[in-house]
């Protein structure tokens, strides 16, 4: 009879792992999405793609390298 119980606590227990993996793929569901045509419909420029927006001026890209700085060396750094 102790076999008996161990696969029903078993069952349950693989039920309760289902029903919860249920209910987070349903909030996953519910949760409100913007389709692709309407993102791409914005005016938020994307600097790494030129050749959607163009060429970018440099001091409008945040992934240019800036001229300032520190020049580091393994034992010190200075300006």
């Amino acid at each position: 009879m102790h076999r008996k119980q161990k696969q029903h606590s078993m069952s349950e227990l693989k039920l309760r792992r289902l029903v919860e993996l249920n209910q987070r793929l349903r909030e996953d569901l519910d949760r409100s999405r913007v389709r692709v045509s309407e993102a791409s419909a914005r005016d938020t420029r994307d600097f790494l793609v030129p050749s959607v927006w163009g060429p970018v001026d440099k001091r409008d890209d945040p992934y240019a390298p800036s001229g300032g700085g520190y020049d580091c060396s393994f034992r010190k750094c200075k300006e």
